[in-house]
């Protein structure tokens, strides 16, 4: 399941101009199956209104003005029981100093009082604010009480300054959302290494040989194990997506630079996603090949055997190794060889000739085979949904 599904995220506003990212946020959260209720500071509303949050989550957003009404005495109180999360973006140094000495004079600060949740926190300030000592101290209070600072970013400020102050974009936050929501999932306190992404074999400085790999299923299994909580480790040959928030990336280009890379880690599973090389040149020329001097004469030669290097070494890298199997024809069959061969607990098949899965689309056809003979096919679904498939597989294996 989605980890926003269904969960109640509390979006505090406060008096920033990085307020209209705030809406960015809302939607991104509200488009991901989350109920967001905002709570706008006074001064917030001098930058935006609540009727655009209204807009992009479908959901009534919230003022001082709520504190007073019918419902004050229980609305920062149920707030605080059912939220999940609560976010503050952008936070003011002003409202950071209210949450480190648990002053509580409006909605926002309240509720940030009352609730039991999660805290997530994106600063946003100008000039030297940031950097004086008295908000580092508040930051540093709120960490140790747990709560995530994420930011903020350099660059120019509303001042027309170019520093420290600029509230993180909404695509990084809501990976840090994510983060939070899974810090006690199925995985939690698991080590996970996911490779992704096709290989770069180098003919000449200027060529490589590579396949049609766009990283997609690799990057999605990466992030489906920080939802779990897991820690990630994501080893990404050459590809245009940006990594998920909170990985830590390993950049490699060829098949050797992979293996490398993998061997020098160890933990409890081994994702092995990437459409790694089967052959790559023999030699490398120095120069760049010129047309004016005729057709080459490429010799090639086995690639490293990444999933057979790990074999050899087990048990002491990985307790769980998952592989993948791309194939164009006999899926199974192959698929079934491969897990032998390569000692695996399981693996993942798909149909590469199929035109709504493999390469580059974003769904997948897969089926899993296990080391113990049982298989599972799967219909048509979100590389996504398939990730998550993965992962829950990945979790049982490590019971």
């Amino acid at each position: 399941m989605p980890i926003f599904s269904n969960k109640h995220i509390l979006l505090g506003v406060t008096g920033s101009i990085a307020a209209y990212k705030a809406a960015d946020l809302a939607s991104k959260l509200a488009q991901s199956g989350a109920w967001v209720d905002v709570i706008l500071s006074a001064s917030a509303q001098k930058f935006i209104t609540p009727l655009t949050f209204q807009s992009v989550t479908g959901r009534r957003a919230y003022t001082d003005q709520d504190l007073w009404g019918n419902e004050a005495h229980v609305l920062h109180v149920g707030f605080g029981k059912t939220a999940d999360l609560l976010v503050i973006a952008p936070c003011t140094a002003d409202t950071l100093a209210k949450l480190a000495q648990g002053i509580a004079d409006n909605l926002l600060t309240v509720t940030a009082l009352a609730a039991h949740c999660p805290l997530v926190i994106a600063p946003a300030m100008d000039g030297g604010m940031f950097t004086h000592p008295a908000t580092q101290q508040n930051l540093e209070t709120l960490k140790k009480r747990g709560a995530v600072i994420v930011g903020p970013a350099e660059g120019h400020l509303a001042s027309g300054l170019v520093g420290a102050g600029r509230m993180s974009e909404p695509s990084e936050i809501f990976g840090w959302l994510r983060i939070a929501l899974g810090k006690n999932g199925k995985l939690a306190g698991k080590k996970i290494v996911v490779t992704a992404g096709g290989t770069q074999e180098a003919l000449d400085p200027v060529r490589v040989i590579t396949n049609h790999s766009s990283g997609k299923q690799g990057y999605a299994v990466a992030q489906a194990a920080l939802d779990a909580g897991a820690q990630v480790c994501l080893i990404t040959a050459p590809t245009a997506l940006t990594p998920p928030v909170g990985a830590r990336v390993v950049q490699v280009k060829s098949v050797g630079g992979m293996l490398d890379a993998v061997l020098s880690e160890s933990g409890d599973a081994l994702i092995m996603a990437a459409a790694a090389a089967d052959f790559t040149p023999q030699t490398v020329a120095k120069d760049k090949i010129k047309k004016r001097d005729g057709i080459p004469q490429i010799q090639l030669t086995a690639a490293a055997d990444i999933l057979g290097a790990v074999a050899a070494r087990q048990p002491s890298l990985f307790r769980v190794v998952i592989g993948f199997a791309a194939e164009s024809q006999n899926l199974l069959e192959h698929a079934a060889e491969k897990l032998k061969s390569k000692k695996l607990n399981m693996i993942v098949a798909n149909d590469i000739l199929a035109s709504d899965a493999g390469f580059a689309v974003d769904t997948n056809r897969v089926a899993f085979l296990f080391a113990n003979g049982t298989q599972e096919i799967l219909p048509l679904m979100s590389k996504t949904e398939a990730a998550e498939k993965i992962i829950e597989h990945t979790s049982r294996l490590l019971e």
